[in-house]
């Protein structure tokens, strides 16, 4: 079976590009079936007959096409869009008017008591003014502290959009090598009945020169029918996979691809615990958004509490005014204000809202900090655990291949009947089950620990030839 070995090792050698800072958990198992980070906005460019997709190739597709990524890039804009109104307060307010008037004015009413010698109508006379006006808060620190609440909040939205990338990443290059996977099992499936179907052929041919009973042909019949309903059902588990792979990566419905199963050499990092947690807390996106979080909380909280304080602002405009546009003439005026609360009933409860919110955004801090050393130290483990798991299957696998191929010896030369030799098919199939499944667990214990240290994209750039 060279092929089945061969996808099997190169399948290995992803591994550490796998870096998507995120929780302490396999957020690709964890995820929903109606995550938006498992589905993709197809493209609709005219399909091919059929595409050859790697895996560099498959996380740019993901990347550039991923659901979950497209929401968390319009997450920044959204909180760019409420950054920008804030910094309203604090920028001037310019408008200009045109007013054409006719009037007629009671005087008196304006407080000019002339007396009965003169009238006390004026009018009717026509009005015109030109003007511009503008106003400028010159100090408001409850303004300035909600734009810089808002200001965390892009950044925290950036660092989120970040994570969302990473762990795109993460989701398209595990279900790549899950697909793998999936092509291995095919590769062994077959294998296993091309291996049943020469065993059938074996006991027939002993079975008419009298060597064996007819009861070994029918246990090979039943082998090699397991064997091929196990070969068709593996084959439709890899078909679900490659449908599941085309939907992450956006690619045009019922576009054909297969995959190349050449992966390049990755090195393993090697560090420390303490070198690894540096790194993880310096690194991983979504402790910083955390980190931002807790800065715009403090903001809001500091803007509230300004909301008690006076604030300052300068009004002004300019224009010509006069009974005819060409007899207008300029006028100004400038008026500075200054407004001292004396009370705001909102302002207690704002204030009160905000610090349960810094309460609230420091205590999911102070929670991710200990769970990225959770998330660095389980990595570990399982690390090791793994580890020791695929020498086993490796070995079991060996085993199980000579254990069958004495068995089919014996069989041959009419010293036992097949059912050594079914038994021997069975140990192979679980054996060759097993090592898949240890080798799978190996990658994502090392995805795992990459995981958790950040900077996933980054990594696939290095080591996969660069991700847009």
């Amino acid at each position: 079976m060279p092929r089945f070995s061969h996808r099997l090792s190169s399948a290995l050698t992803l591994l550490v590009a796998l870096a998507a800072p995120a929780a302490a958990q396999d957020r690709t198992r964890a995820l929903p079936a109606d995550s938006p980070f498992r589905g993709g906005v197809p493209e609709v460019t005219p399909r091919q007959p059929s595409i050859a997709i790697g895996i560099a190739d498959a996380i740019n597709r993901a990347l550039a096409h991923n659901l979950g990524v497209l929401q968390s890039q319009q997450g920044i804009d959204r909180a760019a869009g409420v950054r920008s109104t804030e910094l309203a307060d604090l920028l001037p307010d310019v408008y200009g008017s045109l007013n054409a008037s006719r009037r007629k004015v009671n005087l008196e009413a304006f407080g000019f008591p002339l007396g009965d010698a003169f009238p006390h109508v004026v009018g009717p006379y026509n009005l015109y003014d030109a003007r511009v006006y503008a106003t400028q808060k010159v100090f408001d620190l409850s303004a300035i502290n909600d734009v810089r609440a808002e200001t965390h909040t892009v950044a925290a939205a950036q660092h989120a959009y970040r994570s969302a990338r990473d762990l795109v990443v993460l989701v398209a290059a595990n279900v790549y090598l899950e697909t793998l996977a999936g092509a291995a099992r095919v590769d062994s499936a077959q294998a296993q009945l091309a291996t049943s179907q020469a065993l059938l052929t074996q006991a027939q041919d002993l079975r008419q020169s009298g060597i064996v009973a007819g009861l070994d042909v029918v246990r090979a019949e039943v082998r090699q029918l397991t064997d091929r309903q196990r070969a068709t059902s593996t084959r439709n588990d890899y078909e679900k996979l490659k449908l599941q792979l085309a939907r992450i990566m956006g690619l045009p419905i019922g576009q054909e691809f297969t995959l190349v199963d050449k992966l390049p050499e990755v090195p393993v990092p090697e560090m420390t615990l303490d070198e690894a947690l540096q790194r993880a807390y310096r690194d991983r996106p979504d402790y910083q958004a955390a980190q931002e979080r807790v800065r715009a909380a403090e903001a809001s909280l500091r803007a509230a509490t300004s909301e008690r304080l006076p604030s300052v602002k300068v009004s002004a405009d300019y224009g010509a005014i006069g009974l005819t546009p060409a007899a207008a003439l300029p006028t100004f005026n400038v008026t500075g204000q200054v407004d001292v609360p004396l009370f705001k009933g909102a302002t207690a409860g704002r204030i009160a809202e905000a610090d349960a919110d810094l309460r609230s955004r420091r205590a999911e801090a102070e929670d991710l900090r200990a769970k990225v050393y959770y998330d660095v130290r389980s990595a570990f483990l399982d690390l090791e655990a793994t580890a020791e798991e695929l020498r086993a299957a490796e070995r079991a696998r060996d085993l199980a291949a000579q254990e069958l191929t004495q068995a089919r010896d014996r069989f041959a030369a009419g010293v036992t009947n097949n059912l050594e030799v079914v038994q021997g098919q069975q140990s192979v199939a679980l054996a060759s089950e097993q090592y898949i499944s240890a080798l799978y667990g190996y990658n994502v214990s090392k995805a795992l620990l990459a995981q958790s240290l950040g900077s996933a994209e980054s990594a696939i750039r290095k080591y996969l030839g660069g991700a847009n």
